[in-house]
This record gives structure tokens, C-alpha cells and sequence, in this order.
């Protein structure tokens, strides 16, 4: 799976919007320079863990959110990337999905 560091970028981005925070409030809590937060913005450079973290924290949202556009604690989270997943299966490799979910409900 290929990280797509321009799609985080862009949802950091409306999230600070949403916030009120300019690149260089944000910046500014983060100490960083506003170049810094543009070019992750725009998805030029790629963002470490530590600093989407550190960005989550200011901006009071879930990094998942930012990684994945969907909260970890939603309930159907996972749908979207199960289901594109499945897709990719063969009839065979199907069946046995559905056999393996038959197997996790019955022995709940």
C-alpha cells in the first residue's frame, strides 16, 4: 500500500481551516516554519509520524482521521478498504472469506 502523502496533506489542510489556524499558527505550536507546513500540505514532503501526531493533537482530531478520512472509533471504519479488498478476490478466495466470517460468528 502506496502512502498518499498529498490526500494527507490536503485533510490537514481543512482541518486547520475548520480550526481557524493559519500555516503559520499552525507552524507556530508545531515550531516549524510555515514553508515546512506548506510543503506537507501539499503533499511534497512526506510527514513523519511524530509530526502527524504532533499535528492531530493541535488541530484535536484523530490522526486516523488524517490518514484514512474515517475515525479509528467509527464503527464502520474498515468498510470501505474490506470491501475494495474483496473485490480483488477471486470466486474461490471469496468463498473462503465468507467461510472464515461464518466461523468468527459462530464462535463469538
Amino acid at each position: 500500500m502506496n502512502v498518499d502523502y498529498k490526500l494527507i496533506g490536503k485533510r490537514i489542510k481543512e482541518e486547520r481551516k475548520k480550526k481557524g489556524f493559519t500555516q503559520e499558527n499552525l507552524a507556530e505550536k508545531l515550531d516549524v516554519t510555515v514553508g515546512y507546513i506548506s510543503q506537507v500540505e501539499r503533499g511534497i514532503t512526506k510527514i513523519s509520524l511524530d509530526l502527524l501526531a504532533s499535528i492531530s493533537s493541535v488541530l484535536g482530531v484523530d490522526p486516523a482521521l488524517l490518514i484514512t478520512e474515517t475515525a479509528v472509533h467509527q464503527d464502520r471504519y474498515m468498510e470501505g478498504e474490506f470491501f475494495q479488498n474483496y473485490s480483488l478476490l477471486s470466486a474461490k478466495e471469496k468463498q473462503l472469506v465468507a467461510g472464515f466470517i461464518e466461523l468468527i460468528l459462530k464462535n463469538r
